[in-house]
Formats: C-alpha cells, structure tokens, sequence
C-alpha cells in the first residue's frame, strides 16, 4: 500500500490504541488478531496540533504513539474515515469492518469507562512509558521485548523448574520458578507461560518469543496437536496470554541458542522443588 502524505492510522486492539504513521508498521499486528482480539482501524491526514501537544506535555513523543483506549476522547485525532483492510492470513479472506462515522469510532476505540470512577482522559504513569518514540532503539526499549523460555525436569517426571529470559532494549530480567513434580513438556509450557505473564505486567504490547521446545511451539502455533488434556489446559492459557498482545511471534530454536533461559530453569528446580509456585526475578540494567 502506498503511503499518502501526513497520513496516519489509528489502531485499536483490546485495550490499546495505537498511532502509526505507515501501514507497513501494523502489518505485524494481522498475525496475532486471528485468533485474538480483532482489530479496528481508521486513517486521518495530518495529526492535529493539539494532539501532538497532548501527547508530547504526557511524556508521549515521536511517533507511532500507544496509550490506553480509556485515556482516547472524542475528537483528539480530528476527522477520521474507515480503513477496512483485508486480512492476508484468513483462507476466507475476511475484511475487517471499520465503522465510518466519528461517533461510532469513539465506540469502537474507547472503554466503557462508566464503570470506570474518576477516569482521567490523561495518560497514566505505566502508559506514558509503554509509549512509542520515533527510533528503533525507543521501540525496543518501551513497548517491545523477546522472551526465551525452557523447562527443565530432574526424572521426567520429576523435580522441575521453568526459566525465562525477557530482554527490551534496557532491561534484562531472569525469571524461574518452582512448578513441583512434573514432566519436561509441562516444565516448558510453565517457562512460556510465566515469561508471557510477567511481559504483559510489566506493560509490554509486542513480544517475540523463542524456545528449544518443538513441542510447544509447534502447538501454539496450531500446527501440531494437543493430544494430552493436561497439554491442553497449558496450551489454552498460553494462547489466551498471547492474544493479549497488540504483536506475537513464537518460533523453535536450537538448545545452544537458549542457553540462558536453561540456566534459570535448572536454577528454579531448587525452588521449593516438590511444590509449585515460588517465582523469583533478576533485573538488569543494559
């Protein structure tokens, strides 16, 4: 697609409102809303003045921007129009419906926020730091991560621990914990799904995840079949915790390139190691 000069779209998935100035930028964002939550997106010419004030006096500058769909009141991007796009990973070839008028766009993009006592239509604190700045370098680093994940079982079954490793462009943080008397893929499963927990805590809307398990990742990704229902049950939680981000991609890599991940595995083995739940975390400053 083209771009049109001073063009910019906006982009809601679930909670998040996103602010791109070119359609190649959401293109990773058709992927993950498949079998997530779906997309809405409208195109607006020359983002308004008062807008870029708005953002930029709220710790928000640069762009593409991402806020909250609470903090979206009617009117802050001017006049908008529908921007169906035809989605290039449904067979059927699905259009996404958009909505042409302003007022059903403040429907589409905001929260309810009735239920919703003394909301602001300001940004909040962890908001203004999930903001996008206009380099690579501030995507990775506000909004942006890579997770490694492993799972390690002293028995198969056996003691057992997950890792994770979740790394943005600043920050580092080792992960582990205690999962009690389990198998290797359970453990692996447990390691995904703690690093895709702690990246949405910490505020994280794009992720792209790697793991030694074939397994896993070929499950998650619907190309193999759950047969086990405890490998079911796992594998729904991670997809539901996937579908929460604005961006996902999970692909395999081979063990000597999640090492690090290994490591904190095998550490969270002696975490409390005949029962489950002890999380432990390390941060590091780049």
């Amino acid at each position: 697609m083209a771009e049109e000069k001073d063009v910019f779209y906006v982009v809601r998935k679930g909670d998040v409102v996103g602010i791109y100035k070119s359609f190649s930028d959401i293109q990773p964002l058709f992927a993950s809303s498949v079998s997530g939550e779906p997309l809405s997106i409208y195109k607006g010419y020359s983002l308004p003045q008062k807008t870029e004030e708005y953002l930029v006096s709220h710790g928000l500058k640069g762009a593409p921007y991402s806020i909250g769909a609470a903090d979206v009141h009617e009117g802050l991007f001017g006049r908008l129009v529908a921007c169906p796009y035809l989605d290039p990973y449904s067979s059927g070839g699905r259009t996404f419906d958009a909505s042409s008028s302003s007022r059903n766009l403040q429907g589409a993009i905001q929260f309810d926020s009735s239920k919703q006592a003394g909301s602001s239509l300001l940004p909040t604190n962890s908001q203004r730091h999930h903001a996008l700045g206009g380099s690579q370098a501030e995507l990775s680093t506000c909004l942006s991560c890579t997770l490694h994940f492993d799972g390690a079982s002293k028995g198969n079954p056996g003691p057992a621990g997950a890792g994770a490793i979740l790394r943005d462009g600043s920050k580092v943080y080792r992960l582990r914990e205690g999962v009690g008397i389990q198998t290797n893929n359970v453990a692996e499963y447990r390691g995904l799904i703690l690093g895709l927990k702690q990246a949405l805590e910490k505020g994280y809307k794009q992720i792209h995840v790697q793991g030694d398990s074939l397994l896993v990742c070929s499950q998650i990704q619907g190309l193999w079949k759950v047969k086990n229902q405890n490998m079911a049950t796992l594998c729904s939680e991670a997809k539901e915790l996937k579908d929460k981000f604005m961006s996902f991609k999970i692909n395999h890599v081979l063990r000597e390139f999640n090492s690090e991940a290994d490591v904190q595995a095998n550490l969270a083995i002696h975490l409390r190691a005949f029962a489950a739940g002890e999380v432990q975390e390390d941060c590091q400053f780049l």
